[in-house]
């Protein structure tokens, strides 16, 4: 592969989220848990845990329980000043008929973090990241492989919240040291995506900058805006 063909790809890579019923060969899952396995990982610890889920009772209850946090947080997010352009949460508690056929969830083993250098085990936060870092190369060449076999996938990143993350761990027995990352939703598409919002303007800087080298609190306010407001609509 040539880099125009790799930026063609990455291109095409977008968050779709309806989704026709056709089944995905079980072929197509192999290859996109297959390319995840290669990321990298920080000191190999290839932390990752694949669930492939088509029970479409237990992808309604995944839902569900996403639902459920997102009427709570969006009553959370009104309790505080009134926002002009609020991010779109699915707040109507309905089940799409277009919900994808099949969902990969993304789990770490968090014991893996023991394997970080000693100069590091006194600084949690910085193994969770690096943890959180593994998990979102893997999570990307899941997403870029189901583009590259003709298939959409969506992010479901409300379930890694400790609700819905909790929940989903009972429903499918997972183990307390796993980590849910993120649920992939994977698919043959239903439609086509809108246009994506992209940043214009100075995003690439050279050794020594200083801070007029970059957005200033509006630009970047309002940048975010109407990327929102697009993603809403």
């Amino acid at each position: 592969m040539n880099y125009d063909d790799f930026l063609n790809l990455v291109r095409q890579r977008r968050s779709i989220r309806r989704f026709k019923p056709d089944p995905v060969p079980d072929e197509y899952i192999n290859k996109i848990i297959d390319a995840a396995r290669l990321a990298p990982s920080s000191m190999n610890q290839q932390p990752w845990e694949f669930v492939v889920v088509r029970d479409l009772e237990l992808r309604k209850k995944i839902l569900e329980y996403c639902f459920e946090y997102a009427r709570f947080a969006q009553k959370m997010n009104n309790a505080g000043e009134p926002q002009s352009s609020p991010a779109p949460l699915a707040t109507g508690g309905q089940i799409s008929p277009n919900i994808a056929p099949v969902f990969i969830l993304l789990f770490g083993d968090t014991r893996t973090m023991k394997a970080e250098p000693r100069d590091l085990q006194c600084h949690q936060l910085t193994i969770q990241d690096i943890f959180t870092s593994n998990l979102a190369s893997a999570y990307m060449y899941m997403h870029l492989a189901a583009t590259a076999l003709g298939l959409a996938s969506a992010w479901n990143s409300i379930s890694r919240t400790p609700y819905p993350q909790c929940m989903i761990k009972t429903l499918l027995g997972i183990p307390g040291e796993l980590q849910l990352h993120d649920v992939m939703m994977l698919g043959y598409p239903g439609g086509e995506p809108g246009t994506k919002p992209m940043r214009e303007g100075k995003m690439v800087h050279y050794d020594r900058c200083g801070a007029d080298d970059f957005r200033t609190d509006e630009e970047v306010l309002e940048f975010t805006r109407r990327s929102r407001i697009k993603f809403a609509l």
